[in-house]
């Protein structure tokens, strides 16, 4: 083994470490997140780069939408990983206003193709055809092929209670 061959070893170790941190700091951070508002509903807008729908949980809890992503890192034939820099592992979170009063099992949630999960929740009262989607919140693409989805409605549909209404995507 040559001096060369030992400073391409350790500049390819700190390689891949750097690209381990730059991974930890963006699982470490929030998903940003836009909240938007009309007559009706809530609009929660987050960034979901990467992501499917079948990689996503949705949950509202007190008055605060969550998310989590568990992406796969796909595999690309003749490539090896030098810089392991995205974070398969991305969460978000954004509250609503103090005076919301919503019905989160009347809410969606759809992934669109530039990489924005956007998850919708009626006010309270305004929901329009909640048996068009009978479990609660539905994922689905954005081309409006909604997936429904259960939801557990712990707390009867209210928004005070202490458990959390959850979409779990599993196929």
């Amino acid at each position: 083994m040559t001096l060369k061959d030992i400073g391409g070893s350790v500049g390819n170790v700190l390689y891949r470490q750097l690209g381990r941190v730059s991974s930890y700091t963006q699982r470490s951070r929030s998903l940003s997140a836009d909240i938007l508002e009309n007559d009706t509903s809530y609009l929660v807008v987050f960034d979901a780069p990467g992501a499917e729908a079948e990689e996503l949980q949705v949950r509202y809890l007190e008055g605060t939408v969550g998310v989590n992503i568990n992406r796969f890192r796909r595999f690309h034939d003749g490539f090896r990983m030098r810089f392991p820099g995205r974070s398969m592992s991305l969460e978000g979170e954004a509250e609503l206003p103090e005076d919301a009063i919503v019905e989160p099992d009347a809410g969606t949630a759809r992934l669109t193709e530039v990489g924005t999960l956007n998850v919708e929740i009626p006010k309270d009262g305004t929901a329009t055809d909640v048996d068009d989607h009978p479990d609660g919140l539905t994922v689905g693409e954005a081309d409006g092929d909604a997936e429904d989805l259960p939801v557990d409605d712990a707390d009867g549909g209210k928004s005070g209670g202490p458990e959390a209404d959850e979409i779990t995507i599993d196929d």
